[in-house]
């Protein structure tokens, strides 16, 4: 867990190692297209990761691997059709690159599906067991109180909010585990939105929240 605003290291590591989920790489890919901090240190792990494998011993490479290698050094190059001509996407400044891919357009005209009055969300096109998703909140709501089964990364791409740990405005990131218990409250005059990943679904700890907890898909 990490409460500065940036990366916690282990998850830095790991998105180094290309070990997260998709939902958790693309906030974390997210993030260093905004945080300088948070991109030194990841290309630094990427400087070490390669120095490390530099080093490997050439005679640990078992004898099938070399000569499968080899093989395909030797195989002709596949022929390749030309390129089709695409038309370029309009970036919305507000969208980061990685996030750009996966999104129809401008945050304003995304098809957002309304939770409940003042909450809303719009998913991206892959799901596994945590959830991958924009999260839209209007100035003053809030979410339920909660806590995690697992990891839960959230990136503020618009507006901003604060809960226990602290406040979060546009690039800032909240990595947080299973050791925070918070309520997140929009205080800025217009909607937060925020990129938001888990590996696992939210605890919420009150009576409402477990009520409406298979409705949110939370």
């Amino acid at each position: 867990m990490n409460i500065n605003h940036h990366l916690d290291d282990a998850t830095l590591m790991s998105y180094c190692a290309g070990s997260l989920s998709q939902g958790m790489a693309l906030v974390v890919a997210s993030h260093l297209a905004f945080c300088t901090a948070c991109r030194e240190r990841a290309e630094l792990n990427d400087a070490v990761g390669g120095a490390l494998l530099e080093s490997l011993d050439a005679e640990t490479i078992e004898d099938d691997m070399l000569a499968a290698i080899l093989a395909q050094i030797d195989e002709p190059e596949p022929s390749v059709n030309e390129p089709q001509q695409e038309v370029p996407r309009v970036c919305d400044p507000e969208i980061p690159m990685p996030l750009n891919e996966y999104v129809s357009g401008p945050l304003d005209e995304l098809q957002w599906k309304r939770i409940v009055p003042g909450v809303a969300y719009y998913d991206m096109p892959w799901q596994g067991r945590g959830v991958s998703r924009l999260l839209r909140i209007a100035p003053g709501k809030s979410m339920l109180t909660h806590t995690h089964n697992g990891n839960e990364l959230t990136l503020v791409l618009r507006g901003s909010f604060s809960d226990e740990v602290g406040r979060f405005c546009r690039g800032d990131i909240a990595d947080l585990d299973d050791q925070i218990e918070h309520q997140p409250l929009v205080d800025s005059d217009v909607d937060c939105i925020c990129l938001i990943a888990t590996d696992a679904p939210l605890r919420f700890t009150t009576l409402f929240g477990k009520l409406v907890q298979p409705m949110t898909g939370f």
